[in-house]
């Protein structure tokens, strides 16, 4: 349209000078205003564009605001015992995933752990072992059966006050662009440089850190200024500084290599000390050293014991074994 109103005004424009009506430098005149209201038009559209876009993102927004999360605190929640414990126990849980149908996740799923005590998970793909930790971390809340936590049902706690009470370390570590102080913070906003240090130190982080600068380091956008490694030991620092009663990991070592992977093993053996921790693993030379390793198989506990003892039982659990160690008889 802005084109063709400047084709215009010169058509008009040149008939009027080859009559005599008009000017050859009025008709220049003409085409500059002509011009010049072009191109404002043109960035008028540009902006209209724009303002239908915000007003799309605000709407969506104002939706994702409006949203009422599904687990809520309920009128009186029930307080947790200070300090925490870290008793965990599943009472014949059942639960299945919106889209997945009729299987069940967790069927009929039971099991204790005592405070400080280190219990690993371990079973094939789909057996349920990511899903004991996101009803632990309360993403969902059990269709049947309940969740304790120092003897605390879940659904009478607040989601804030229960979720607190957990250090998460996920295979992906989930990095965001700052200094390595603040994704460490991000666990427990009000701790010192101190406490940042003593974290990345038990975490053996503080040896590639120093080198950039200490805790003050760039991490770059979603870590990527670090190895895989680096940033897999990072989110340890994270864990270790939230100095929560339960530390959950989740294939927490598999970005590493055998020498950072028997770094971070040594820090967590130290971190687990006076604390509840849950361990998922593929791979079982990780744990070896868990108070208990518990064997997951579509949504229930099959196997319980030490690695010993379930490798001469020769149930899934050695089956496991024998493909993963040389020696595993």
């Amino acid at each position: 349209m802005m084109f063709l109103g400047v084709s215009l005004v010169l058509w008009l424009g040149a008939r009027s000078v080859l009559s005599g009506e008009m000017t050859p430098g009025a008709l220049a005149q003409f085409v500059l205003f002509a011009i010049l209201a072009a191109g404002n038009g043109a960035m008028l559209s540009e902006v209209w564009g724009d303002v239908l876009k915000a007003s799309g993102a605000t709407e969506r927004l104002t939706q994702i605001l409006n949203e009422r999360p599904d687990i809520a605190a309920p009128a009186n929640p029930t307080p947790l015992p200070t300090p925490g414990r870290g008793a965990i126990r599943f009472d014949r849980v059942s639960f299945a995933y919106a889209d997945a149908g009729e299987r069940a996740a967790l069927r009929d799923f039971s099991l204790d752990v005592r405070p400080g005590e280190t219990v690993a998970l371990v079973g094939p793909s789909g057996a349920g072992k990511s899903t004991v930790f996101r009803l632990l971390l309360r993403f969902y809340d059990p269709q049947a059966g309940g969740v304790f936590l120092d003897d605390v049902e879940a659904r009478a706690a607040d989601p804030r006050a229960w979720r607190e009470r957990f250090a998460y370390v996920s295979q992906d570590a989930h990095l965001f662009s700052g200094s390595a102080a603040d994704n460490i913070r991000l666990g427990r906003p009000d701790a010192d440089d101190a406490a940042v240090e003593r974290a990345a130190r038990r975490a053996e982080a503080w040896g590639f850190l120093a080198v950039r600068g200490g805790i003050d380091a760039p991490v770059g956008d979603r870590g990527r200024a670090l190895s895989g490694g680096e940033r897999q030991r990072l989110a340890l620092a994270r864990a270790l500084a939230r100095d929560a009663p339960v530390l959950l990991l989740d294939e927490a070592t598999s970005a590493l290599d055998a020498q950072n992977e028997r770094l971070v093993q040594a820090a967590l053996a130290e971190a687990r000390k006076g604390r509840t921790t849950l361990v998922i693993a593929h791979r079982l030379a990780t744990v070896l050293e868990a108070d208990r390793i518990v064997v997951m198989d579509q949504g229930r506990v099959v196997e319980q014991g030490v690695h010993a003892d379930l490798v001469a039982r020769g149930g899934l659990y050695a089956q496991f074994a024998s493909m993963q160690f040389v020696d595993a008889a």
